[in-house]
C-alpha cells in the first residue's frame, strides 16, 4: 500500500501538493529511471524522490526567478523523457500552467498553440524544437523564454527572446532558493484546486486544434482514482514511452506520484522491444497498435519458420482464445471463470510451447497492460488475455484528463472498457451517445465557449462523440465513433472500426486500414502494410530483392490480402462487405499527418490524400 492515503472526498489541492508530500514521506525510494548515453553505448540510471524533488524544486524556483506567475503559460515541446516529467512538475509547483506541444508538430502549428495559449516561456528538446519557435518569434510577442533540455552550442541569438539551458535555469532556480528558501513550498500552498494546470491542445483531423483546460482537481483526481482502482501498486516498475504530450502519459505520472511507485522513462518507440527484457515493468500502458505490432511479429515469425512450428503456432493461438472467451463467457453467465479440463489441458501445454515465451518478451513481470486510445480487434485481446498477458482496456479523451473507465485486474473482460474509475459517471443518451460527468472533465476550451457549450452542459455531462452501451455488470462498451458512423446510400449504417477490428484480427500483415463507404454504395478499404512482417513473406514467396512500394504493388500481395477480405467478409452482412480494397504504396505515419500522435488515424485526411485512389474504386457506380 501506498504511505500516502487519501480519500476521493478529500484529495489534496494538486499534484504539486502530492509530489511535495510523496518526497517527503519516501525520500529513499527509487523514483525514475532513465537512459544515459555512455561509451557508445547506454546504461539506465535512477533519481530516488528526494533527489526528484531538488531539481523539481530548482526547476520551479528558476521560472519563479524568471517573472512566471500563477497560471501563465509555460509550454513543453518534446518527447517523452525524464525532463519532460521534471519540467512539467516544476512548471505545477511554480504555479504556473504547462501547455503541452507535441515534438511532431508543425512550426505553424507550434507558433498557432503557443499564441493561442499566450505562453510566456517554453522548454524545447533540442535546437530543432528551438528553430520552430525563433521562425515565428515575430507572432509570438508574449513568449520571453526558451529553456534547452540538450544544449545547443550553434543556438542562434534570437530577438526578445531568452535563451537558456535546463541547467542554467535550474542554476538560477537555486540562486532563488537561497535568498527566498520557501519560496516553491509557499507557491504550492497557494495552489486551487480549479486553478489552471494544463491546456492540451486536441489533435483534431479538421480545422485548428482546440485547447483543453484542465484544472489541478482534475490531475489529483486522477491520481488518488487510479490507485483506488488497484491499477498502481506501490512496488511496480512501470515502462513509460507514450507521449507525454498526450492526456494519456501525463495522467499515467498523476498515479505514479500518488502511489510512489518506479517509472522507467524512455519515449524512443523503436527501442521498446529492446527495453523491455531490460526495465521488466510490472505494468505498462500502451496503444492497441503496439499489440498489434507484437502479435504481427510473433505470427510472421511462426510463418517464417513453417511446418510443425507454424502449426504449433497456430493451433496455440486457437487456444489461447478459446480459453480466455470461454473463461470470460463462463464468468458473466454464472460468476465463475471455469474452463472445460480438455481445454485446460490444451492450455497448459500451449503455455510451456508457446506463451512462455510471449511473456518473457514482455520482460516476464508484467502483470497488466492498460490499453488506450483506440479500440483493441477482440480476437486479438483474446489471444493475449490466453497467453497470459493482461491487457486492460480503458477508455477516456483529454477532455476527460483521459481515464473514465478501466478494465479491473482480477475482472478484466475483452471487447468492453471497463468500469467507471470511482467518482466518475457514465451515462447513455438516447442516440446512443456515452456522457460522462466527473472531476476528471474538462473546464472547458481556452477561449471558445461556444465550442464549450457544444459538448458541456449545465450539470456538468460531457457529450464524447462515442457511441456505447453499459452491460448489467456496469462494463462500458464502445460500438464505434459517432462521427465515424456512416449511413451507404442505400441507407444502411455502417460501424467501420467494427469491420477494421475483424480485419486486424485475421490478418497479420495489416498495419492500418481505412473502410470507405459514407453516401456510396458499397463499402471499401483502403489498406497498409506492415513493413516488418511483409517483407520476410516476400522473400519467401518469389519477390525476394524487390522494394516495399514493389511488393505490395504485387499481384501477388494483392491475392494474399484478398484471402483475408474474403474471410472477414464471410462474417459481415451484405452491405457492410468490402467490395473492393486499395493497398497504400507505404505505410501511414505521424510525420505525413495521417496518425495523431496517439497513433490513430485522421480519417478525413487519410481520405483526401487518397482521393484518386478511392474514386478508382468507385468508378463505375452511381455514387462514384
Amino acid at each position: 500500500m501506498s504511505s500516502l492515503q487519501y480519500p476521493l472526498e478529500s484529495r489534496p489541492n494538486s499534484v504539486a501538493h502530492l509530489f511535495l508530500s510523496r518526497a517527503e514521506a519516501t525520500p529513499g525510494r527509487e523514483a525514475y529511471r532513465y537512459p544515459v548515453a555512455v561509451d557508445g553505448g547506454e546504461e539506465w540510471r535512477s533519481l530516488t524522490w528526494a533527489q526528484t524533488a531538488e531539481r523539481v524544486k530548482a526547476i520551479a524556483a528558476g521560472l519563479l526567478a524568471l517573472g512566471v506567475r500563477g497560471e501563465e503559460r509555460v509550454a513543453i515541446s518534446s518527447s517523452t523523457r525524464l525532463e519532460w516529467i521534471l519540467a512539467d512538475m516544476g512548471v505545477m509547483c511554480a504555479g504556473a500552467a504547462a501547455t503541452a506541444v507535441y515534438p511532431s508538430t508543425n512550426g505553424d502549428e507550434t507558433a498557432y498553440i503557443l499564441a493561442d495559449s499566450d505562453s510566456r516561456a517554453v522548454f524545447v528538446e533540442n535546437a530543432e524544437q528551438l528553430a520552430k519557435v525563433a521562425a515565428h518569434k515575430g507572432e509570438l510577442p508574449g513568449l520571453r523564454h526558451a529553456i534547452l533540455f540538450d544544449p545547443a552550442p550553434d543556438a542562434a541569438e534570437i530577438e526578445g527572446l531568452d535563451v537558456l539551458t535546463l541547467a542554467e535555469l535550474e542554476s538560477r532556480g537555486i540562486e532563488h532558493l537561497v535568498k527566498h528558501p520557501d519560496a516553491v513550498e509557499a507557491t504550492v500552498q497557494g495552489i486551487a484546486p480549479e486553478q489552471l494546470a494544463t491546456l492540451i491542445y486536441t489533435s483534431g483531423t479538421t480545422g485548428r486544434p482546440k485547447g483543453v483546460r484542465l484544472v489541478h482537481d482534475c490531475w489529483s483526481y486522477q491520481a488518488v482514482a487510479q490507485e483506488a482502482t488497484g491499477l498502481v501498486l506501490a512496488d511496480d516498475v512501470q515502462f513509460l514511452w507514450l507521449p507525454l504530450s498526450h492526456v494519456f502519459g501525463k495522467a499515467l505520472i498523476s498515479g505514479q506520484v500518488q502511489s510512489g511507485h518506479v517509472m522507467a522513462v524512455d519515449g524512443r518507440i523503436d527501442r521498446i522491444i529492446t527495453n523491455l527484457p531490460v526495465v521488466r515493468p510490472t505494468i505498462m500502458a500502451s496503444a492497441p497498435r503496439i499489440f498489434e505490432k507484437v502479435y504481427n511479429g510473433i505470427a510472421s515469425r511462426a510463418r517464417a519458420e513453417g511446418g510443425a512450428k507454424y502449426k504449433i503456432f497456430l493451433w496455440a493461438a486457437k487456444v489461447a482464445r478459446d480459453y480466455a472467451r470461454t473463461g470470460q463467457e463462463q464468468l458473466v453467465a454464472t460468476g465463475r471463470r471455469t474452463v472445460p479440463l480438455s481445454l485446460t489441458v490444451q492450455h497448459a501445454v500451449a503455455d510451456k510451447l508457446v506463451y512462455g515465451k510471449i511473456r518473457a518478451a514482455f520482460g516476464g513481470s508484467l502483470r497488466g497492460s492498460a490499453s488506450g486510445s483506440a479500440a483493441l480487434a477482440p480476437d486479438i485481446g483474446y489471444f493475449f488475455a490466453g497467453a497470459g498477458v493482461n491487457v486492460l482496456e480503458g477508455y477516456g479523451l483529454t477532455e476527460t484528463s483521459a481515464g473514465c473507465t478501466v478494465n479491473p485486474a482480477d475482472d478484466s473482460r475483452v471487447g468492453t472498457v471497463g468500469k467507471p474509475l470511482p467518482g466518475t459517471e457514465v451515462r447513455i443518451a438516447e442516440d446512443g451517445e456515452i456522457l460522462l460527468r466527473g472531476p476528471g472533465v474538462m473546464r472547458g476550451y481556452h477561449n471558445l465557449p461556444d465550442k464549450t457549450a457544444e459538448v458541456l452542459d449545465s450539470d456538468g455531462w460531457f457529450r464524447t462523440g462515442d457511441i456505447g452501451e453499459i452491460d448489467k455488470d456496469g462494463y462500458v462498451r464502445i460500438t464505434d465513433r459517432k462521427k465515424d458512423l456512416f449511413k451507404t446510400s442505400g441507407g444502411k449504417y455502417v460501424a467501420p472500426t467494427e469491420i477494421e477490428g475483424r480485419f486486424k484480427a485475421v490478418c497479420p500483415f495489416v498495419s492500418n486500414i481505412l473502410v470507405i463507404g459514407n453516401d456510396r454504395n458499397y463499402c471499401t478499404a483502403l489498406i497498409a502494410l506492415d513493413e516488418s512482417v511483409i517483407m520476410p513473406w516476400a522473400a519467401s514467396n518469389g519477390l525476394a530483392g524487390r522494394t516495399y512500394a514493389e511488393v505490395v504493388a504485387s499481384s501477388e500481395v494483392h491475392a494474399l490480402i484478398e484471402g483475408f477480405v474474403q474471410r472477414v467478409n464471410a462474417g459481415l452482412q451484405r452491405w457492410q462487405t468490402l467490395k473492393k480494397f486499395a493497398v497504400l504504396p507505404r505505410d501511414l505515419d505521424v510525420e505525413h499527418g495521417e496518425l495523431t500522435p496517439s497513433l490513430k488515424v485522421k480519417r478525413p485526411f487519410v481520405e483526401r490524400e487518397y482521393a484518386d485512389i478511392v474514386a478508382a474504386m468507385y468508378e463505375g457506380s452511381r455514387e462514384a
